[in-house]
């Protein structure tokens, strides 16, 4: 059976990653984080990658992490395996928010925690301007290279509307068929075809 699945791997469309474009995961790719998931590369060099995973949400406000946190609206997804006990985020606040770091379009990450705190409790923010993640996905030099001669992604660019509107781990098909007609029998694939 197992020959029977190469079938169903991911063969490159050649896009090399890079920041500000996404990798959606081969239909087989097992864990819990990875399974089905989109993930926004935030950053990308020859020392490696660090990204977040857009289609994991939680079921749980950012206070019950961080009871501190004033009340804010925003969607809570698990970012990755990396330091998930930290909180990060994505936003659409550009130079409102200090430190922050430029991914694509008026898309950022990062930036002052303590600005961003402030301008919450303030009513500052729109909730849809920003998304929170715990914890990251990351990649040592080489790593997500290897992943990817290993067929284990596909990399596309992505509109940033998609980024930020609600996403759920069914989102992951949507991606995909933005992928191209090449993918497009993934889209009903089960995620087990044994139990088939």
């Amino acid at each position: 059976m197992a020959d029977n699945l190469d079938i169903f791997k991911i063969k490159t469309n050649n896009v090399a990653p890079k920041k500000g474009r996404i990798l959606i995961a081969e239909p087989f790719l097992s864990g819990h984080y990875f399974n089905r998931s989109v993930v926004l590369l935030v950053a990308h060099s020859e020392k490696g990658a660090v990204g977040f995973i857009l289609n994991k949400k939680v079921d749980f406000p950012i206070q019950d992490v961080f009871p501190d946190f004033p009340e804010c609206d925003a969607e809570v997804y698990l970012g990755g395996p990396v330091s998930t006990d930290s909180i990060y985020y994505i936003h659409k606040l550009g130079d409102k928010l200090p430190g922050s770091i430029h991914v694509l379009d008026d898309l950022y990450w990062g930036g002052d925690f303590d600005v961003l705190k402030h301008d919450i409790k303030l009513g500052l923010i729109d909730p849809k301007d920003i998304r929170f993640f715990l914890g990251y996905s990351g990649w040592d030099a080489g790593q997500l290279e290897s992943e990817l001669k290993e067929d284990s992604w596909l990399v596309t660019d992505v509109e940033q509307d998609a980024i930020m509107r609600d996403l759920s781990e069914s989102s992951w098909v949507d991606f995909v068929k933005k992928a191209g007609s090449r993918y497009s029998f993934w889209e009903n694939f089960p995620e087990n075809p044994l139990l088939n």
